[in-house]
């Protein structure tokens, strides 16, 4: 009755399981697929900050990048909000569709300025009036294209909303050299703008 010791009352060993066949991890064996997936996930997360702050303005560049090249293609999405919509897409290319004495405005004054330190009253004079016949012009040529513009916009839109903003914004790209206009241009001189479904020719 005293021939048994502490050692032999010890308890049975508990079988492997799931939780600790993986050792003192308590916890199972990740797979390699899993384990590939963290190991790259960790190597596009920079510890260092320096790297960090590189790797935040090379995808800030890249999304600009693309930003732009969107916005060169006249893709909707890329386009900022007072670009946006079908009416002003219209607008765009009503304007773009003519030709007109406004967008060679700043040429114009610049070379008006110029001719300005010339010291010769006769020929200040000839500037003076030209110039002011030239503005007078461009005053009138963008009236038309106003009155013209909101014509064919009540017929393509017959909701006030949606033409709201389109006589300062048709104004302020006649004021752009065409092959600087961005949207870019997508029709020709002389064309016609694209109309939405549904709408009058």
């Amino acid at each position: 009755m005293f021939g048994r010791g502490k050692s032999d009352e010890s308890p049975a060993p508990i079988p492997a399981t799931e939780e600790t066949h993986a050792g003192s991890k308590g916890r199972p064996t990740p797979s390699r697929k899993d384990a590939q997936r963290a190991r790259k996930q960790f190597l596009k997360t920079p510890n260092d900050p320096k790297a960090a702050k590189a790797a935040q303005r090379e995808a800030d560049r890249t999304a600009k990048l693309r930003a732009r090249e969107g916005m060169a293609a006249g893709d909707e999405k890329y386009l900022p909000a007072r670009d946006r919509g079908p009416a002003k897409a219209f607008t765009r290319d009503f304007v773009d569709a003519r030709f007109t004495l406004a967008e060679y405005f700043i040429f114009i004054a610049v070379a008006v300025l110029l001719l300005g330190f010339v010291k010769n009253q006769a020929l200040s004079t000839f500037i003076s009036t030209g110039f002011f016949a030239i503005t007078a012009l461009i005053a009138l040529d963008s009236i038309i294209l106003v009155i013209q513009l909101n014509k064919r916009a009540k017929e393509a839109f017959p909701n006030e909303a949606d033409r709201k903003g389109i006589t300062l914004y048709a104004l302020l790209r006649t004021l752009q050299l065409r092959r600087l206009r961005l949207p870019p241009p997508r029709v020709r001189r002389g064309g016609k703008p694209v109309l939405p479904k549904g709408s009058k020719k």
